[in-house]
């Protein structure tokens, strides 16, 4: 399982989360995404501990504490949705499409 940690500085690191969250335990892995277009820290990240227990106690620990100016929001991430592609409204484009109206009969 993983851990969402939300509300985050946009100066933070990968190291500086994981030096936090060492604290309860061993961190596995910490996922730090960035904003495609201009690299810079979303806001949020993901970090997998060894175990639930420590995934608990950071949780327990972190969840609403001040780092780095801000209010962390740290819980269990849930799983990743399924999404469906973007763009199109669906697959229902073509019915607004003229040709569509015209009676070929």
């Amino acid at each position: 399982m993983s851990i969402y940690v939300g509300n985050l500085s946009y100066e933070v690191s990968q190291e500086d989360l994981s030096q936090v969250f060492a604290e309860y335990g061993t961190v596995s892995r910490v996922q730090l995404p960035t904003d495609r277009e201009t690299g810079r820290v979303r806001g949020f990240a993901f970090v997998e501990m060894a175990s639930e227990a420590e995934e608990a106690a950071a949780i327990e620990a972190l969840d609403g504490a001040e780092w780095m100016g801000r209010d962390l929001k740290v819980n269990k991430a849930k799983p990743r949705e399924d999404r469906k592609p973007s763009g199109g409204g669906g697959g229902n484009w073509g019915n607004n499409n003229r040709t569509s109206r015209r009676n070929y009969n």
